[in-house]
């Protein structure tokens, strides 16, 4: 866990990305690294998820051996065992699961429980969590992050849902106090313009990671 805690605070900007089409996922991942992401979040949203992860990090061994490539949307300790077999480097749940963190932190490996009030941070704390995904961030605020903060001086903190990319919003996160960003929807939006590629999406990362490093 040190050692992800140590590339998310060099880049503290974390990609949340699910697509059908693999070629699309690629696509995007490399991207995202072309503008300075090191850590990307893959989602088990879709039918596509394990084939498409498999073939995620098939790429990202071969072409980006410096980014760490995890899943998320992890809700039992069999889709955390299953994922984990395959290679991800990393687990995320939208939930607070003892079993999980037996599959994962029990056994050596990084586990990152999304909580939503001080009692689920406090049991995943006592899980043996160092990060914690504060989900939905958009409804908890940057208020929320200030407030809780002295109660778990030890924790990371790292909201998800609803941050956007905007020098104000990411601001207001850093100010409170968080570690590090998940970004969905907000950043993948593509403009609305005819450019084939994902430059377009290159140029953003650019730019968000100049706001989230200052």
């Amino acid at each position: 866990m040190n050692k992800l805690l140590t590339r998310i605070q060099q880049s503290p900007a974390i990609p949340v990305y699910y697509h059908d089409d693999v070629q699309t996922c690629i696509a995007v991942l490399t991207a995202c690294y072309q503008g300075g992401i090191r850590v990307f979040e893959f989602v088990n949203r879709g039918t596509q998820a394990k084939a498409n992860f498999e073939e995620m990090l098939a790429y990202k061994q071969a072409h980006f051996p410096d980014m760490a490539l995890g899943i998320g949307t992890i809700k039992t300790a069999q889709e955390a065992k299953t994922f984990l077999a395959l290679g991800a480097e990393f687990i995320v749940s939208p939930i607070v699961s003892p079993e999980i963190a037996q599959e994962t932190i029990a056994k050596g490996y990084p586990w990152i429980p999304g909580c939503m009030t001080p009692s689920e941070i406090a049991l995943a704390e006592s899980l043996g969590a160092s990060l914690v995904k504060l989900f939905p961030g958009d409804v908890l605020g940057a208020k929320f992050v200030k407030a809780i903060k002295p109660l778990f001086p030890k924790l990371h903190f790292m909201p998800t849902g609803g941050v956007d990319v905007s020098q104000e919003n990411i601001e207001n996160w850093f100010n409170a106090g968080v570690f590090s960003v998940g970004l969905g929807s907000k950043l993948f939006q593509k403009p609305d313009t005819d450019e084939v590629g994902y430059q377009w999406l290159t140029d953003r990362v650019q730019t968000l990671m100049t706001f989230v490093k200052r």
